[in-house]
């Protein structure tokens, strides 16, 4: 999918840059002919992003050639040549900032990631991204956490059914969105659902419980522990380990580079962080000819 669309996002992007006229700095300073340039990393950091520079690469000149030294999910330190473009000269001084721009966003992602996923190494618990992503670029910066070693979450509202606080309070109670879930879910759509308190979580794994000695399938496939302490979540990784179905512990809320071990160790199976791609900030780049 994201390999369909990869072509018009760099047509898009590249849009903003050279308008209806294109580049004319490099129209009118540089002679045509051929040229090459590296592509170096200003800093250490994960590889993201290859396959979009080289979609910005193709919509400028199709004669333009990308060699790779690093694959996505490499890492990488500062003053190590990534990558070599040639072709007309030109072509690559056009590519060069959207390439970069892509590549600077996509790697920060997988370093913020992969520095994450390193602070909780022996847990057993994985670090995983939100919906707080930025438009347009959804499906792209999921792929760069999975190159720093984080899972994705559900992609949209569309794949997976996540009942947060507002719903529950909408709704009218915890009892009142699982009897709607119970009623209206099937065996194919996953279900989590988000608790802010202990006393939420025991409600409703209890009222699934009651489902399954019923003979019934369970309703609930996760709950997420929102904003709560190592200790709290210990005490609700114990609620849910001794229930009758397998149901994924998810936290999240106040996580950061300070916090994620402790909450780690509390014994969840998922930490999600939105901060992996909201506040990523971009890698620095250089493309020296």
């Amino acid at each position: 999918m994201i390999g369909l669309a990869l072509d018009p996002l760099a047509k898009r992007a590249l849009v903003e840059d050279l308008g209806d006229i294109g580049d004319l700095t490099s129209a009118i300073t540089v002679p045509p002919g051929s040229g090459s340039a590296r592509l170096v990393a200003r800093t250490d950091g994960v590889l993201s992003g290859t396959s979009v520079a080289e979609a910005v690469v193709r919509a400028v000149d199709p004669a333009l050639e990308v060699t790779w030294s690093f694959s996505d999910g490499d890492a990488f330190h500062a003053g190590a040549s990534l990558a070599e473009f040639s072709g007309q000269a030109r072509s690559v001084l056009t590519a060069e900032r959207t390439a970069l721009n892509f590549l600077g966003r996509l790697s920060a992602v997988a370093t913020r990631t992969a520095h994450l996923v390193g602070l909780i190494e022996g847990t057993g618990a994985r670090i995983a991204d939100t919906r707080k992503t930025t438009p347009g670029l959804r499906a792209l910066e999921k792929e760069a956490v999975r190159h720093g070693g984080g899972v994705n979450h559900r992609f949209g509202l569309h794949d997976a059914i996540l009942v947060k606080d507002n719903h529950i309070a909408l709704a009218g109670g915890v009892e009142q969105v699982f009897t709607r879930l119970a009623a209206r879910t099937g065996h194919m759509v996953q279900v989590e659902v988000e608790v802010d308190t202990l006393a939420q979580l025991s409600e409703l794994l209890a009222l699934d419980h009651a489902r399954i000695g019923q003979g019934l399938p369970p309703v609930v496939h996760a709950v997420l522990l929102d904003n709560m302490g190592p200790d709290l979540i210990a005490r609700g990784v114990a609620q849910v380990r001794a229930h009758p179905a397998p149901v994924i512990v998810e936290v999240s809320g106040g996580v950061d580079v300070e916090t994620v071990r402790g909450l780690a160790e509390a014994g969840p199976d998922i930490i999600s962080i939105g901060a992996l791609t909201h506040s990523a900030g971009c890698l620095d780049f250089g493309l020296d000819i």
